[in-house]
């Protein structure tokens, strides 16, 4: 009898406990479901707290996966190369994000298909507004995936010269030789004309251009500027440094000298260190560099009535 009793207590209290989980679970639900509503019927669309707690979910989940990816799969790059892919990796990333939310709204019951038919407008108006964006991220993709611009280039864009500090996914920054940065949107790499001086290599040739006066011994010349090239640092030895008569001027004899250097962005120092070398020769050897000459004639014309009294 006492354990008949037991039992009976055994599944009253059973009962109790399924009842009152059964109470506990639909509170949790009906606080899941709380929300707002749009629409009716097929085309309702429910944003309840349980779907966006579960998108939170789905979110966090797809960043640890991404994470874990990224990592396995630049544990052997360089350092260099690991940063570019980094860069590609975050676009690739925010693309994943949105295909998980909408996997995880058409999963919750909401018909995706309406909500992007909804928002085709919206859609469509940040896609112009954001047209040059997107080039420039494309842009970007394009100059880490092909290696077309590394940080390190000198490069020449507008006029100006400039020195890659760091390839972002949308813009580029250089510093110039004033010490300044700019800040340059990648689609200007894909549409306009880009010189990068370091593509195939460090080394770029470079010129100074001068003009002696006419009766000047040229091999004089020709011997003065190769000595003042060749005693400057920043000059390469090999490639060999030339002299060409370049033209006969109105008022100079023109001579170019060429050489090779390895810091194509400092180059501007040691261009004017060459012509401060080269004006000291010229004075040493009195080798005159001419003001530009215009000679002037003057013809006088005579009336013919002047020239009538002039013949009587």
């Amino acid at each position: 009898m006492v354990k008949i009793l037991a039992l009976i207590q055994d599944e009253t209290l059973a009962e109790e406990a399924s009842e009152i989980g059964k109470s506990i679970w639909a509170s949790v639900q009906d606080f899941l479901n709380r929300g707002f509503h749009f629409g009716e019927g097929d085309k309702q669309i429910h944003l309840t707290i349980g779907l966006m707690l579960t998108l939170v979910l789905a979110i966090m989940i797809s960043g640890f996966v991404l994470n874990l990816v990224r990592k396995w799969l630049t544990r052997r790059m360089e350092e260099e190369n690991r940063l570019k892919f980094v860069s590609i990796f975050k676009f690739l990333k925010y693309l994943i994000y949105l295909l998980v939310i909408l996997l995880t709204m058409n999963a919750a019951g909401i018909n995706v298909t309406v909500l992007l038919t909804a928002s085709a407008a919206l859609f469509v108006g940040l896609g112009l507004a954001l047209q040059e964006l997107f080039q420039d991220i494309i842009g970007g993709i394009f100059i880490i995936v092909d290696k077309s611009l590394l940080v390190g280039d000198i490069i020449e864009i507008n006029g100006k010269v400039g020195k890659v500090i760091e390839i972002r996914l949308r813009t580029t920054r250089c510093i110039t030789r004033d010490d300044k940065v700019i800040i340059i949107p990648n689609h200007k790499f894909i549409s306009d004309t880009v010189y990068n001086y370091t593509q195939n290599h460090k080394m770029t040739r470079e010129s100074v251009t001068v003009g002696v006066a006419y009766g000047s011994d040229t091999r004089l010349v020709e011997k003065l500027l190769l000595e003042c090239v060749k005693s400057e640092p920043g000059i390469l030895k090999r490639p060999i440094p030339r002299v060409l008569f370049q033209d006969f001027g109105d008022s100079a004899l023109i001579f170019s000298v060429f050489f090779y250097v390895t810091d194509s962005f400092a180059d501007p120092l040691t261009k004017s260190n060459v012509r401060f070398k080269i004006d000291q020769a010229f004075r040493d050897n009195n080798v005159s560099i001419p003001f530009p000459q215009r000679d002037l004639h003057i013809r006088t014309m005579i009336q013919p009535e002047t020239r009538g009294e002039a013949d009587a």
